[in-house]
């Protein structure tokens, strides 16, 4: 029995591919924390996280666009695409806090040293003079400290501005991954 476009729901497509996606990013986090982390703060890590964010997005797109009939229209995609870009990282965001509270409550104390170690290296080599370096560190403490212990408007805060990029980026995919259906116009014979 092949399944038609009106039997897929793109929806539950999206949320599918969503929580797939969370558990792939979950399993690279643990994976990375427990093996080697100090690579979490470097700039390393966050281009590979990036690469391997974009590639899933794309296959997951392709894989949503092919399963839906092959056709999806801007308004379809931007819909599906958002709600999957949306679904993975708030639950990614949620498990990173559960998982600094109540898991590994070590990991707040450990990320906020490789963090400041990195960034003060960086800062040293920059050239920038010990004043400066003292005041960035402590900036960087400040921040650190909100992301490991938000508050409530902290998580909202977090949250808006994760809807936003992920609107932005779900902007930018639809763009790119739409496919209206073709018109075939009929010629008048001659």
């Amino acid at each position: 029995m092949e399944l038609t476009e009106q039997t897929i729901n793109p929806k539950k497509l999206a949320i599918n591919n969503a929580l797939i996606w969370a558990a792939i990013n979950i399993a690279i986090f643990l994976l990375i924390y427990y093996v080697k982390p100090e690579l979490m703060g470097s700039f390393v890590f966050t281009g590979i996280q990036i690469l391997i964010g974009i590639g899933l997005a794309v296959y997951f797109c392709l894989d949503m666009r092919k399963q839906v009939g092959g056709y999806w229209s801007f308004k379809e995609a931007l819909g599906s695409i958002f709600l999957m870009f949306f679904v993975q990282a708030i639950i990614v965001f949620f498990f990173t806090i559960i998982f600094a509270k109540f898991l590994e409550p070590d990991y707040a104390v450990k990320m906020k040293e490789i963090v400041s170690v990195s960034t003060q290296e960086m800062l040293e080599k920059m050239g920038m003079d010990q004043d400066k370096i003292d005041e960035a560190m402590a900036e960087s403490d400040k921040r650190l400290e909100e992301q490991f212990n938000p508050g409530i408007k902290q998580i909202l805060i977090g949250l808006a501005t994760v809807a936003i990029m992920y609107f932005v980026g779900a902007l930018i995919f639809a763009a790119i991954f739409k496919k209206d259906r073709p018109v075939f116009l009929n010629s008048p014979e001659e």
